[in-house]
């Protein structure tokens, strides 16, 4: 009892740190990214869009899946962390001077000459963030995620000041690639500075073959991932000018936005908690559902509710020149409403070690989605769009029968766990949405939108003795534990 209650005030402050540091990064990107995209042209947001996709792939090299292999250790030693380390940042040199040669051809392949000097600039962040991922695996393995936190909000108020002010003096793009590297290496120091853990000269990597049979298999699915999540920057690129790019880029910035501050707040806990408890099915199971609960309780309605003011949000923030954006941001917040859900479907399979079972879901949906891409290709971006949504949220089912067997978990109690949020939320913003249309000012009606929708979300919630609303309530402390 005192260990399950251990764990529970371990996960509850997880997921408050979780939920601040997410929050705060994500209302500093809103800043900052204000000041930028009116500043800079939907070019430039492009140029940069287009090496994204090469960033997240060799970022997935260099940390190859290690990060949740030494999670799922039992007991992860000292030489675990060394061999990681000596790995990880061997392989960063060795992609930047593979991708500083490769950087003539992106250009080519996108028909961009001065990508070769930027890529080749952006690609510098590989070294840097190779040194940060052993001690960021050490403080995820011991929910230090107050440390992990500071950590990246110090980053991101450096690398946010850095990317504007250089925006603000007409370096372009290179004010977006600057903000990029500067993040990563602040980011990475202060990993450096809170980790307890320490490299030592030996060079013993016979952990890395132990851990290579779990490592690979996450290596391989998030590499699909990623072509999953990215693939439309690529043909968007090759196919269509850096404006339209921009366009899709600045719609998928704003739906991540507010999807990665839902999921960050339990991202931090999720999988460590999940694997602390792997063998004790039914434990697990109650602590699964609780976190479904949880996240469909805050990501139906921000999402729902993100798509609902999309319009009036680009407008005010960063002005009429963006307002191709909001069609397709309102199209991906649809998706980001399911995001966390399906995040956490994948930290419980990974916590039961079947990697797997994980990579064959990732690639089959990757596919997936790239052949209905080149059916959809003549019908236009929207087509491909809705494309993306509907085969990942469509593959939900999917992911529950993947883990069936394994967890007991009945796919009518998971859907009863999450469809009342569903339900209230599109019901919340449907209504906003149709008490707003007279309001002709724009300020008031975004400001009656999120109003509107969030007082009947709450107030039905309260109705219906919703038991995740009143406990997250009582764990901030706006009502009494006793209060019933």
């Amino acid at each position: 009892m005192a260990e399950e209650q251990s764990l529970k005030e371990k996960t509850a402050k997880g997921i408050f740190w979780g939920g601040l540091s997410n929050g705060m990064q994500q209302l500093l990107n809103l800043l900052f990214g204000i000041f930028l995209a009116r500043l800079l042209s939907p070019a430039d947001y492009g140029m940069v869009g287009m090496l994204t996709v090469f960033s997240l792939l060799a970022g997935l090299l260099q940390e190859s899946g290690f990060t949740a292999a030494l999670t799922n250790l039992k007991k992860a030693e000292h030489r675990d962390y060394n061999a990681v380390f000596w790995f990880c940042t061997g392989m960063s040199c060795l992609l930047y001077v593979a991708f500083f040669f490769a950087a003539p051809l992106i250009a080519r392949f996108y028909h961009t000459p001065e990508i070769t000097r930027l890529a080749r600039f952006v690609f510098l962040g590989f070294v840097c963030s190779g040194l940060g991922i052993t001690p960021s695996a050490y403080m995820f393995r011991n929910l230090m995620v107050k440390q992990r936190a500071i950590s990246q909000i110090t980053g991101l108020i450096t690398a946010g000041c850095t990317g504007v002010t250089l925006a603000y003096f007409g370096f372009a793009y290179w004010g977006i690639a600057t903000q990029q590297i500067m993040y990563i290496l602040i980011t990475t120091c202060c990993y450096w500075y809170f980790s307890a853990w320490r490299p030592k000269f030996n060079f013993d990597f016979s952990p890395i073959r132990r851990m290579f049979g779990f490592s690979y298999k996450l290596l391989i699915t998030n590499f699909f991932n990623v072509i999953n999540q990215n693939i439309l920057s690529v043909v968007l690129g090759r196919l269509y000018s850096e404006r339209e790019v921009g366009y899709y880029n600045q719609a998928y910035k704003w739906n991540n936005m507010g999807q990665s501050a839902l999921w960050g707040t339990i991202n931090g806990v999720a999988q460590p908690v999940l694997a602390n408890v792997a063998n004790e099915r039914e434990r697990q199971q109650r602590i699964f559902r609780k976190m479904l609960r949880f996240a469909a309780f805050i990501s139906f309605p921000a999402m729902l509710g993100l798509g609902l003011v999309a319009e009036e949000l680009i407008a005010i923030a960063i002005t009429d020149k963006w307002l191709p954006s909001a069609q397709l941001m309102q199209i991906l917040c649809f998706w980001g409403a399911f995001f966390p859900i399906s995040s956490l479907y994948q930290q419980l399979i990974i916590s039961k070690g079947k990697s797997t079972r994980y990579m064959w879901n990732i690639i089959a949906s990757g596919l997936l989605v790239l052949a209905s891409f080149l059916l959809a290709y003549p019908y236009g971006i929207r087509s491909m769009v809705f494309c993306f949504v509907g085969i990942n949220i469509g593959w939900l089912p999917i992911w529950h029968l993947s883990i069936r067997k394994e967890t007991g978990l009945r796919f009518r109690h998971t859907v009863l766990d999450i469809l009342p949020y569903a339900v209230i939320a599109l019901c919340c913003t449907g209504a906003a949405y149709w008490l707003t249309l007279p309001v002709e000012n724009i300020f008031l009606r975004f400001f009656a939108k999120i109003g509107i929708s969030a007082a009947l979300y709450l107030a039905t919630l309260w109705l219906c003795r919703s038991v995740t609303m009143r406990e997250s309530f009582q764990y901030l402390g706006l009502i009494k534990r006793n209060d019933r």
